[in-house]
């Protein structure tokens, strides 16, 4: 296989690990400073030799308490977002843990497969803080999620940087890292409606084919 095809193929899948650290994806292309916002999803991304700074926040209409309860619902995240394929909390001591999770990628017919650990530490219902431990596409992350009551909604606000290894850095661009962050926090955002209205989710969640 060729270095750029085999680069394609490890792009698609590596974003999903840089997603669970609280940002998003790879593509082989490095662009310097960028920034975008798509309804109440801002997200903004600065390169600084090899490490990515994020910054993204969202308005939810619905309670802190219902926003939190599924920022940490890390046993269920494989079916909250579509590239998580098993997420489960270990070593827990309180509010503190060690999140396991696996996700994939895809690139044409063939489908990769990334594992990662974080550090979680909570302070409830306001501060989510994540440290990256080890996994396949990062030297380092560290972020912090901050939850506010706003009017009759939350307001959430992701700040943090991260240093991939050799590789994903070869094939990241600072304009998929936006787009892949935006799903995220669009997919979180859709299952925090969800549960509030009391509606299903949709199958191709469960079946890990959603486009």
């Amino acid at each position: 296989m060729m270095l750029t095809s085999s680069l394609r193929i490890y792009s698609s899948a590596a974003w999903c690990s840089l997603a669970r650290a609280g940002l998003a994806s790879l593509a082989l292309v490095v662009a310097p400073i960028a920034a975008a916002a798509d309804d109440d999803i801002t997200v903004k991304v600065d390169k600084t030799d090899d490490s990515y700074a994020v910054y993204a926040s969202l308005n939810v209409p619905a309670t802190q308490d219902q926003v939190w309860d599924v920022l940490t619902d890390f046993d269920h995240m494989a079916q909250i977002l579509s590239n998580v394929d098993d997420s489960k909390i270990v070593d827990r001591k309180g509010n503190a843990f060690n999140v396991v999770q696996k996700s994939h990628g895809n690139a044409g017919p063939v489908r990769v497969s990334l594992n990662s650990t974080r550090r979680i530490d909570l302070t409830p219902k306001t501060e989510i803080r994540s440290q990256f431990v080890s996994g396949d596409s990062l030297k380092s992350s560290v972020f912090t999620t901050r939850l506010a009551a706003q009017g009759s909604g939350t307001q959430v606000v992701v700040q943090g940087t991260f240093v991939p290894t050799w590789l994903a850095g070869s094939v990241i661009t600072v304009e998929a890292v936006q787009t892949q962050t935006r799903r995220q926090y669009a997919e979180l955002r859709d299952e925090i409606l969800r549960r509030k209205n009391g509606e299903p989710r949709p199958a191709c969640l469960v079946n890990k084919t959603c486009p």
